[in-house]
């Protein structure tokens, strides 16, 4: 059956349904059913996703959303379409510029405001075989001592790992259980749920539906839908065959095989840069 509604999971379809000016509602509606009560937003402003190293030499970070609320606190939210090593150090990497980014020149007494990371994973994490969070959906994590007790509040990262969110319609209880429902089944749907009635969500369904698209988003949605089970299919083999595990010695050895596979399936320099954390030059040698 030919789908409807475009597949969130690829870069223009995340984009198109949380990161447009147009989309700014259901990107807060989102992000503060996501947040405590304490921590809700007003408003929101979207700011330069591509943020610049000190020099040139400098390695960069493109975010594929990053905002800014009415407090002056920081929001990125990223989608991560299939594993990778060292995604989570990825993510401590980028929060570095929206901290480092509000240093003031002169006279400054270090008061920083929050900065929040968010990433929502189309993967399972590896490492919670035996533990209790092997099922749960979302991870928050902030910087905590030898106690448990939270020694810093304005750090706060949060990944959804959206493999193990399993509700089905009649399920669903809370607003963030809404909003992971849709991401997950938007492009199997056929008709709206009747759980979905709501000013938001019919904004969300009109902007991701297919035949709302002109042709150059037509165009850039189906190459966006290449790449995404292209990238998808490459890195999933690799870490299904053990090329992208093992000692330290081997990792990158197996990203160099993967980022090589991906150029030769004429996956974009940058998606291939970001995926595996080599450097624009690196990748245009392989």
């Amino acid at each position: 059956m030919k789908a409807k509604y475009i597949n969130p999971f690829t870069d223009f379809g995340f984009k198109k349904i949380f990161g447009e000016e147009a989309s700014k509602p259901l990107l807060l509606d989102f992000l503060n059913a996501l947040l405590p009560q304490t921590n809700k937003i007003a408003n929101l402003s979207f700011k330069n996703t591509e943020q610049l190293g000190q020099t040139d030499s400098d390695r960069k970070a493109i975010y594929d959303i990053y905002c800014e609320n009415e407090n002056g606190e920081k929001f990125i939210v990223e989608l991560q379409k299939a594993k990778q090593n060292y995604f989570r150090e990825r993510t401590v990497f980028y929060s570095t510029f929206p901290i480092r980014e509000q240093a003031e020149k002169g006279n400054w007494n270090y008061n920083l405001k929050a900065v929040y990371c968010i990433g929502i994973l189309d993967f399972k994490f590896d490492d919670y075989e035996n533990e209790p969070e092997k099922s749960e959906v979302v991870h928050t994590i902030k910087l905590k001592n030898q106690n448990g007790k939270v020694f810093y509040d304005k750090l706060t990262y949060i990944y959804l790992e959206m493999p193990n969110f399993k509700k089905t319609e009649e399920e669903l209880q809370t607003r963030l259980d809404q909003w992971l429902y849709f991401i997950q089944n938007l492009e199997d749907f056929q008709t709206i749920p009747a759980i979905f009635k709501d000013e938001i969500f019919s904004q969300a369904f009109e902007k991701a539906e297919l035949a709302k698209l002109g042709h150059p988003d037509l165009d850039n949605y189906e190459n966006s839908l290449k790449t995404y089970r292209d990238l998808k299919g490459v890195i999933d083999t690799a870490f299904g065959d053990g090329r992208l595990e093992g000692k330290q010695e081997g990792i990158s050895e197996g990203i160099l095989k993967v980022a090589k596979a991906l150029k030769a399936n004429g996956i974009a320099i940058e998606i291939i840069s970001k995926t595996t954390g080599l450097t624009v030059n690196e990748i245009e040698t392989l």
